[in-house]
C-alpha cells in the first residue's frame, strides 16, 4: 500500500472507515457486523471475483472498482479473485478451461489494471489471484466446497445459480450446480472477511454465511453494490423491480449495452446517442443511472444503508458536470450535485441529448488512460483475442 494512503488511513477514524467502506451500496450484511470488525481492530480482508468471460465494461471496470477503491483507501487488503474455473463451468469464450486461463492474466488482470488506472487508482497496488492456482496449490479446497455443498439444500443450491446469469433446470448440465458452492468455498479459502459483489450475487453470499459455522469458518461480512445499468430499452414484463434491475444490467454479451473500457470515441458517442433515456423519466433511465453512480459517485450517499457524507479524508469537492448547450437554448448548465441534476431532467429543464452529449464527453475523457494502455502490443494482441472469442 503506497504511503500516502497508508497515512491517510492511519488518521482515518472508525466511523470515517465504516461511511467509506459503505458509501453507495445498495446492501450489507450486517453494517452492525461491520462496525464491529472495524472497531475489532482485525486486518480488514475484501475480495470480490469475476467469471472470465468477456470484455471489461463500464459495471465491471469502473463502477466496481470505485468501491475496490474505497476498501484500499479504508486500510482493507483488497483481492481481485480471476475465477477461470467459474468461466469453464458457464461455458464461457471457447469453453475451454485453458482459454479462461489464459485471458484471466493476459487479458482481464491487464483491463482492470487500465479501469483502475481511470479512476485514479495505483494498479501496482492490486492484488490479483487465479481459480485454477490456488486449486492446484490448495488440496483442501475441494473438501471446503463438499462442505459447503452438504450444508446447503438442493432448492438453495438451485436458486443460487441465478449467480450464473440464468437459473439451472432439468437440461442445464449438473456442473452448475457445482458454481454456488465453489464460490463459497473461495470466500473462505481466500480467508477473506469481507465478500464484495454486485446485488445478483447476493444468494451465494448468503449460501456462504449460512454455511460458514458447519463448515468450520468466520462468517464473511457481504457487500452488495448497485448493479449499472444497460443502454438499451427495458422489458419491464418481470416479476418485480429487483427483477428487472438483474435484467438490465450491462452486459458483455449484449455490445450495445455497454461501453467497454477501451472503446474508442466514435464507439462511445454512439452507444450513449442511442441509449435509452426517455425525457423527463427516472426510473430505469441508464444515462441517469451511469450519471449518479459514475460522475457523481463521491458525492453520492446510499439510500439503503443512509450513510452520511462521505469521511473527509475522501471527499471530491472538484466534481461538476458541465452540459454545453448553445446559448439560444439557455447556454451551458453546470451541476456540482445529482439531486439537482435530476430535478432539472424531471422538470424537462435538462434535454436527454443534451445529457447524452455531456456523459460522451465525460466517458472519452475518463477513460483515456485505458485506451492509452491498450496500445501496447502484447495488450492489444489480447483485447483482440478475447473480442474474437466473444
Amino acid at each position: 500500500m503506497c504511503g500516502n494512503i497508508t497515512t491517510r488511513v492511519k488518521f482515518m477514524t472508525n466511523d470515517e472507515k465504516f461511511k467509506l467502506i459503505t458509501r453507495n451500496l445498495e446492501e450489507v450484511l450486517t453494517e452492525e457486523e461491520l462496525k464491529q470488525l472495524i472497531e475489532s481492530g482485525t486486518p480488514l480482508k475484501h475480495y470480490i471475483g469475476f467469471e472470465i468471460s468477456g470484455k471489461v465494461h463500464l459495471g465491471t471496470g469502473l463502477a466496481t472498482l470505485l468501491k475496490v477503491k474505497d476498501l484500499h483507501d479504508a486500510g482493507a487488503e483488497t483481492v481481485i479473485w480471476l475465477a477461470d474455473w467459474h468461466g469453464w463451468i458457464n461455458n464461457k469464450l471457447d469453453g475451454t478451461l485453458e482459454t479462461a486461463k489464459k485471458m484471466a492474466r493476459e487479458y482481464f488482470a491487464e483491463a482492470m489494471k487500465a479501469a483502475y488506472l481511470c479512476i485514479g487508482g495505483d494498479p501496482d497496488t492490486l492484488i490479483f489471484k487465479q481459480g485454477s492456482e490456488l486449486y492446484t496449490q490448495r488440496s483442501e479446497f475441494w473438501a471446503t466446497m463438499i462442505e459447503v455443498a452438504k450444508a446447503t439444500t438442493i432448492s438453495r443450491m438451485i436458486r443460487s445459480t441465478t449467480i450464473m446469469g440464468r437459473m439451472a433446470g432439468d437440461s442445464s448440465p449438473s456442473a452448475n450446480l457445482i458454481y454456488p458452492a465453489m464460490q463459497a468455498a473461495d470466500i473462505f479459502a481466500l480467508g477473506v472477511n469481507i465478500a464484495h459483489a454486485g446485488t445478483d450475487q447476493r444468494n451465494v453470499h448468503v449460501v456462504a454465511r449460512d454455511s460458514a459455522k458447519e463448515v468450520g469458518y468466520p462468517k464473511p461480512i457481504a457487500i452488495h453494490h448497485h448493479l449499472l445499468q444497460g443502454l438499451l430499452r427495458p422489458d419491464i414484463q418481470k416479476a418485480d423491480k429487483e427483477a428487472i434491475k438483474i435484467a438490465l444490467k450491462m452486459s458483455k454479451s449484449k455490445p450495445d449495452s455497454a461501453v467497454f473500457i477501451h472503446d474508442s470515441p466514435d464507439e462511445i458517442k454512439r452507444k450513449v446517442n442511442n441509449a435509452f433515456c426517455p425525457e423527463g423519466e427516472v426510473e430505469f433511465n441508464p444515462i441517469l443511472d451511469w450519471t449518479k453512480y459514475l460522475i457523481f459517485y463521491n458525492r453520492s450517499g446510499s439510500s439503503s444503508t443512509k450513510v452520511a457524507p462521505e469521511p473527509r479524508l475522501h471527499l471530491n469537492q472538484g466534481v461538476t458536470l458541465t452540459i454545453k448547450r448553445d446559448p439560444k437554448w439557455g447556454g451551458n448548465l453546470e451541476y456540482a450535485d445529482y439531486t439537482d441534476l435530476e430535478k432539472d431532467y424531471v422538470d424537462k429543464k435538462l434535454h436527454p441529448q443534451d445529457l447524452k452529449n455531456a456523459v460522451s464527453e465525460w466517458l472519452i475523457k475518463k477513460l483515456e488512460p485505458a485506451r492509452i494502455y491498450f496500445e501496447d502490443p502484447k495488450r492489444k494482441k489480447a483485447l483482440e483475442e478475447i473480442s474474437a472469442l466473444t
